[in-house]
């Protein structure tokens, strides 16, 4: 295998451990590669690329980036720092080393640096060596975490103009109780929240990530305007196209006001396994 295809495999390993990302991905591309590799395959990918030799002067706008991808390059650091900087709350480093073994030395280093929720783990069929770590976030509460991620995406976007990846639903499951107390063939049935339409097919209510539907939730529950949901599933929007299920993105808790609601069916098996 030559040195394009190992790269290649090596920069597959380090997209696994990116963020779960809304309508876009903030991406800062340290290599100058590891990016433009990733583009070719992701439309939701907003990539800035820093040469190597320009590692010395990053000069970024602060909490500007969801993630950094570093292949191959030293972990200075002064790289560290600057990376940390540039990174939002929550936002990720990840870097993978190909001639490099899993040291303690790598988690220290981050860890003296202020990163946390640190992974080192051999990178590729114990080739390499994948480097992960977070930037922290600024406030221990979680609904302020959970509005700020909300944030980064725009409420009632053009489904048309949508670059992300997946589709966020509102689901009604039943039976509404843990695995464990469920018999091995009980079914599961789905129901998706929507708008209910007297002139046009329904309108379901999607969103661009976890968080945004998570944020909308908060408010249309205690406002007694949405009840009964107890998951959020996850379709890409490929799934959603083939559906051809027509969807409200991002809507607003106000913009239930004066509006009927109504669940539709949804096969669950259409579903991508939940974010980390």
């Amino acid at each position: 295998m030559d040195a394009d295809h190992i790269q290649r495999h090596f920069v597959a390993v380090m997209a696994k451990h990116l963020p779960p990302s809304g309508s876009t991905l903030r991406l800062l591309d340290l290599d100058s590669l590891s990016g433009r590799l990733l583009a070719q395959s992701r439309a939701d990918l907003d990539v800035q690329h820093i040469q190597p030799n320009d590692h010395d002067r990053i000069a970024v706008a602060p909490a500007a980036y969801d993630a950094a991808l570093a292949y191959d390059v030293k972990l200075s650091g002064a790289l560290l720092q600057a990376c940390l900087t540039a990174l939002r709350p929550g936002g990720r480093l990840i870097a993978l080393q190909s001639r490099g073994v899993v040291s303690e030395d790598h988690l220290r280093q981050l860890r003296d640096h202020g990163y946390v929720r640190i992974l080192v783990e051999p990178a590729l069929d114990e080739l390499g060596v994948l480097i992960r770590g977070e930037k922290p976030h600024t406030t221990a509460d979680t609904l302020a975490r959970i509005q700020a991620a909300a944030r980064a995406d725009a409420d009632t976007l053009d489904l048309k103009r949508f670059r992300g990846r997946y589709i966020h639903l509102l689901i009604q499951r039943q039976p509404n109780k843990p695995v464990w107390q469920m018999s091995p063939r009980e079914p599961i049935a789905w129901r998706a929240a929507a708008f209910h339409r007297e002139s046009k097919p329904s309108s379901l209510l999607g969103f661009s990530s976890l968080p945004k539907a998570v944020a909308f939730m908060q408010p249309a529950v205690l406002g007694g305007l949405i009840a009964d949901v107890n998951k959020v599933g996850k379709f890409s929007v490929e799934t959603a196209a083939a559906q051809e299920w027509n969807i409200s993105l991002n809507p607003t808790p106000d913009s239930l006001t004066g509006e009927t609601l109504t669940f539709i069916d949804i096969d669950p098996v259409l579903a991508e396994a939940p974010d980390e």
